[in-house]
């Protein structure tokens, strides 16, 4: 016997005063459905999860729950207000007796139900908003973006929870990890539209991108049909003294047919340019050591950060890892020990408050009123990269439409407010990114070019992230901030550093790499008495560098294979040059430096 739908929404229709967010959408919600809902930033998926939860009513259509069936919503900014503590909030609608169930939410989210609304952090009333839906257990869970301010540990109780529970749930995440562990159907939200494919987020890209070659063809298939008939009616007239008026009126149906198609938004023109090169040694810890009255944050910690190194701090919520990376850029001095800030450093910062963006300000101001970013007597115009450029012509490089320039910054979506930030850091030049959460909020596309244009940048990276996915794609060194004030640092991204930990938290030994250079065992590395602990460390992480800049090369060289590059764009050929050369000479030092150290350990 065929079972109920959970949710069903029919011929449902939304506009906000101006184009239709959706029209006669239809959408049904299955038992057991375990969906990810995907699309651009901005295409309406916060949205359709208000609808579907009754928050937002639409202008037509019906939305009807199953009967009996309960749905339950995590708000992404849930209003406490009327609520004492945190537990208070979570046990809304709950009996008590089941306070055990929200202080098991609460251990494995990692918040106190005990603390006061009052003095909660905006991470922790989410999390309490995540606990109250657990703890519930709806029939149908939507969860918008559950994963922000979660720790790993965090992530990866609520993935088993969800993996393990019998309700359906629909997620919006930029967490790809989780989506591919968790998802089983997609629902994917692109220009008012709503497609459905019974497949995970595994599949989505390859879903998406075939959906769009279809489209592409259509159109060009749709363009050369009318050029056909335009060419009739006009080459025709010299041989009749009527038109055929049919085909005239089948020409402009074509016509009205293409300016009718919705064209699909691109991706942000974002671009990074490193500045001039700072030096070989960027960054050099010695001993450094830090508490905060009786709790040790970190135990005495040496490290060298290279020109070009792409580094990672990892670890649970409150360990450290700010406290550290703000110790290695100098914005916090430690207890003991020493910090050398490289020469030539030119530092852009990516802040997970997003502290650097005025909620009250517009988007033109927030731009122009930059000191960094103002151009003198033009008030209509900022510095990007040196060169002066219409502040509405840079947003839309970054998908902000004209209308949006004189917003507010408190109206945009969390993905719109991490790339208007973006924005900002890209305008200038640098040569040290330091990234603190940078992913959060940020749709699939955006991400995939985040990534690319990290892998190119011609500088060296710092970031903190719990985006097991994004760690994985862009660092070759991992910090583990393990607790205790215990830093330990692994060879490659998140998937390396699970592979290389033992239940002591030993190095297990660095990825292997193109050329298959020996990897010393956790024994064998031990042993090496001949090396001191920053050699050791330089031996275990140089074969994911050389990994890297292989790939780097690679990358460079297919760059440049393009015969029409040197005439069409000379200066970026020149870079990618210069960039070429550089890499080159990199990679012949590091192969070098791993063998001299290679020898002297096993001297």
């Amino acid at each position: 016997m065929a079972r109920l739908p959970l949710l069903q929404l029919s011929n449902i229709s939304l506009t906000f005063g101006g184009d239709p967010v959706f029209e006669n959408l239809d959408l049904v919600a299955h038992p057991g459905d375990r969906v990810a809902l995907v699309g651009r930033n901005g295409s309406g998926k916060s949205t359709l999860m208000k609808v579907m939860a009754g928050l937002v009513e639409p202008d037509s259509g019906l939305v009807t729950p199953g009967p009996g069936v309960s749905v339950g919503y995590m708000e992404q900014d849930p209003d406490l207000g009327g609520f004492a503590t945190l537990g208070d909030f979570a046990m809304q609608g709950l009996d008590a007796s089941e306070l055990y169930k929200v202080e098991r939410a609460g251990e494995g989210l990692k918040f106190d139900p005990a603390r006061a609304v009052t003095t909660a952090s905006g991470g922790e009333r989410r999390r309490a908003a995540l606990a109250r839906l657990m703890a519930g257990a709806p029939d149908l869970m939507l969860l918008d973006e559950p994963t922000n301010h979660l720790d790993i540990e965090a992530i990866a109780w609520l993935e088993d929870e969800l993996r393990q529970s019998r309700q359906g749930f629909v997620i919006i995440s930029h967490d790809r990890a989780f989506l591919r562990a968790l998802t089983r159907a997609t629902l994917w939200v692109d220009r008012g539209a709503v497609r459905r494919q019974e497949r995970g987020f595994e599949h989505f890209e390859s879903w998406r991108d075939q959906v769009w070659d279809e489209e592409d063809m259509q159109r060009h298939k749709l363009n050369r049909k009318i050029k056909a008939e335009a060419r009739w009616a006009v080459e025709g007239i010299s041989a009749r003294r009527k038109r055929n008026q049919g085909r005239v009126r089948a020409l402009q149906e074509l016509r009205a047919q293409r300016a009718s198609q919705i064209a699909r938004q691109g991706t942000a023109a974002m671009a990074l340019e490193a500045g001039p090169k700072s030096g070989r040694k960027v960054i050099e810890l010695d001993k450094v050591a830090k508490a905060f009255g009786d709790k040790v944050i970190l135990k005495p910690f040496s490290l060298t950060v290279q020109r070009g190194d792409r580094i990672a701090l990892v670890g649970p919520n409150g360990v450290g890892k700010t406290t550290l990376l703000n110790m290695m850029i100098g914005a916090l001095a430690p207890d003991s020990g020493d910090v050398r800030i490289g020469t030539n450093l030119a530092l852009a910062l990516f802040d997970q408050a997003r502290a650097q963006l005025d909620p009250d300000q517009s988007l033109w101001d927030s731009l122009t009123g930059d000191p960094e970013m103002r151009v003198s007597g033009k008030a209509d115009q900022v510095m990007v990269r040196g060169a002066p450029k219409h502040v509405v012509g840079y947003l839309k490089e970054f998908l902000f439409d004209e209308a949006q320039a004189r917003a507010p910054v408190r109206s945009l979506s969390g993905g719109e407010r991490a790339r208007l930030l973006l924005a900002k850091l890209m305008a200038r030049e640098s040569n040290l990114l330091v990234l603190d959460e940078p992913t959060n909020d940020l749709d699939v596309e955006t991400l995939d070019l985040l990534q690319d244009l990290l892998g190119s940048y011609d500088g060296t990276v710092i970031l903190v992230s719990h985006d097991r996915d994004f760690l994985d794609r862009v660092a070759a060194t991992t910090i583990a901030m393990e607790g205790d004030g215990r830093a330990v640092v692994y060879a490659g991204g998140w998937s390396d550093y699970m592979a290389q930990r033992t239940d002591q938290g030993a190095v297990a030994g660095p990825v292997p790499t193109g050329k298959k250079l020996p990897a010393p065992t956790p024994a064998k590395t031990a042993a090496k008495s001949g090396l001191s602990f920053t050699e050791k460390h330089r031996l275990e992480a140089l074969p994911a560098e050389i990994a890297r800049l292989e790939a780097e090369i690679a990358k460079l060289q297919e760059l440049m294979s393009d015969p029409a590059l040197f005439t069409e764009n000379p200066v970026k050929f020149q870079k990618a040059t210069e960039a070429l050369m550089e890499r080159q000479a990199r990679l012949e030092a590091s192969e070098e430096e791993w063998l001299r150290l290679e020898e002297k350990a096993e001297a």
